[in-house]
């Protein structure tokens, strides 16, 4: 492989990509997590970079009382601590003059009345042509109350207005069943035509991730063997190494399922499984992810209890700190049945994947932060090299890499050097950070960026997110019929609980270790 200081040929992709244009990003809930730890680094990033307009302001919404100073202060801590570049103080001194805040209730009229005046003021300063993107980085409770005062105060513009733009996005979870995201599909909906709404999934925007399609279509040793006659089997892992710690009172509304595989796995499923798109235009992707959805087998009934496996952690050690078990955390019921660990098994019923389960696993308080795409080809014949059925060969696999180290490898068999006929499987790896030598863009950089450019391809479009909400209601469905008084479980720092691996072993395969 290269090393940094190789010099790289880039080829540039013949992506269709909207100049980005000024405009005011509002972020509501502006004095939360997220948007000081990932929103505004992440405009702050892209200016380093280069990419953003030359004009542009954020405005961020909030319940904490607060002065432009005060918010731009937070806003400073914030990218000291989270940035992927270091702050430089003759960069931050342009930056925070475009860093605004009001102080407002979500379902106050008044809020709505303010927020105007103060973008009007803003923009009629800056020169900016009034293109507005509206985060919700809040609970779905409230989005109802943000549209309703978005469109009676003027602030949104139609999608048929040539100028300026108005765009939304709507962070996850998009619902916690199928009839919650279908009523907030139908709250956004009313004010928004589909192409100025972007539900994001930060997934989506993680450079592995994106490096899914090039690797298939952009490769023409894989494409052809991308089938179920090559391929045995794929899994899918997201663990993460900690508890639920803070957010045991939106984890107990949540669990495993909703929280994890009903949008960023099935969304990683559906990247490794779709049929080539013919062109990059975002709703010709979105097509081909969506068949994935449809062809999803469904699992119902009895079939839950044979193709999913759910658990809790009980108390352990994970990183040399003790942990308690999960209905011990505080803020969590002594009697809950969440889940914090999911594994499924799962069937995309067309012609290309016939007969090849995806299985899926996510949990928490695992032995590592860790996610990746693993796909083993099916075993070589049983001659030759593989003749001994003791000792057979290790199957070939291509494994994606999304966090951390990201990049892929490729397990292949080689000959160990010497005097004797002996085999050793070996790894073909590639890391980004080894070949490109600079670390990758964060997520949210490239998806904030995405909707500044009016690309949606890397969002889920609103029949994806109702078919996955679907597929998942019917397995949560299944779960309630069960009845279960207590979860199996899992010692904090092991890679879950027995019926996992009793459910993979049926099948004659094993989980990967990390």
């Amino acid at each position: 492989m290269s090393s940094p200081t190789t010099p790289v040929d880039i080829k540039p992709v013949p992506e269709t990509v909207a100049m980005v244009e000024p405009c005011t990003l509002v972020i509501f809930g502006g004095s939360g997590d997220l948007a000081r730890r990932r929103l505004i680094p992440a405009v702050y990033n892209l200016l380093l970079d280069g990419l953003l307009p030359a004009k542009y302001a954020v405005i961020g919404l909030g319940r904490k009382p607060m002065t432009d100073d005060e918010f731009r202060n937070l806003v400073k801590e914030g990218i000291v601590k989270h940035s992927r570049q270091a702050l430089r103080e003759e960069t931050w001194a342009t930056f925070q003059s475009h860093l605004f805040y009001i102080q407002g209730e979500n379902e106050d009229a008044q809020t709505y009345a303010t927020l105007r005046a103060k973008a009007e003021e803003v923009e009629q300063a800056m020169q900016l042509p009034g293109n507005r993107i509206f985060y919700l980085s809040i609970p779905p409770s409230s989005f109802a109350s943000v549209c309703e005062g978005l469109a009676q105060s003027g602030l949104a513009t139609s999608a048929s207005a040539s100028s300026p733009y108005s765009r939304i996005i709507v962070e996850k979870p998009v619902g916690r069943d199928l009839a919650s995201a279908q009523q907030i599909n139908e709250v956004t909906g009313k004010v928004f035509d589909e192409s100025q709404i972007f539900r994001i999934d930060h997934y989506l925007g993680k450079e592995t991730v994106q490096n899914l399609m090039v690797v298939r279509f952009a490769n023409s040793i894989f494409e052809p063997i991308w089938n179920h006659k090559y391929i045995d089997h794929v899994q899918i892992t997201v663990s993460e190494s900690e508890g639920v710690g803070t957010r045991a009172s939106y984890y107990e509304e949540a669990g495993a399922l909703r929280d994890m595989i009903q949008n960023h796995l099935l969304q990683l499923l559906c990247l490794v499984a779709m049929e080539p798109p013919y062109s990059l235009d975002p709703n010709v992707v979105r097509n081909a992810k969506m068949e994935v959805l449809r062809c999803l087998r469904p699992i119902v009934g009895k079939d839950v209890e044979q193709y999913t496996v759910r658990a809790q952690y009980a108390e352990g050690v994970a990183h040399d700190q003790p942990v308690p078990g999960y209905r011990r955390e505080k803020g969590v019921n002594q009697n809950s049945t969440t889940e914090t660990y999911v594994a499924v098994k799962a069937f995309v019923e067309n012609w290309r994947w016939a007969g090849v389960p995806f299985y899926l696993r996510t949990g928490k308080a695992l032995p590592k932060r860790a996610s990746e795409v693993a796909v083993q080809f099916k075993d070589i014949p049983q001659i030759l090299f593989n003749a001994d059925p003791a000792a057979p060969q290790p199957a070939n696999v291509l494994t994606l890499r999304i966090q951390p180290d990201e990049g892929l490898s490729l397990r292949i068999i080689s000959r160990v050097p010497g005097t004797r006929a002996q085999t050793h499987p070996v790894e073909m790896d590639f890391q980004y950070s080894d070949v490109f030598g600079c670390p990758s863009p964060e997520a949210y950089e490239r998806l904030l960026l995405d909707v500044m450019a009016g690309d949606a391809s890397r969002f889920m479009r609103r029949d994806a997110v109702e078919a996955s909400w679907d597929w998942v209601t019917k397995i949560l469905e299944g779960w309630a019929q069960q009845k279960l008084r207590w979860l199996p479980e899992y010692q904090a720092g092991t890679w879950g609980p027995v019926e996992a691996e009793r459910m993979i072993q049926h099948d004659g395969r094993t989980w990967r270790i990390l």
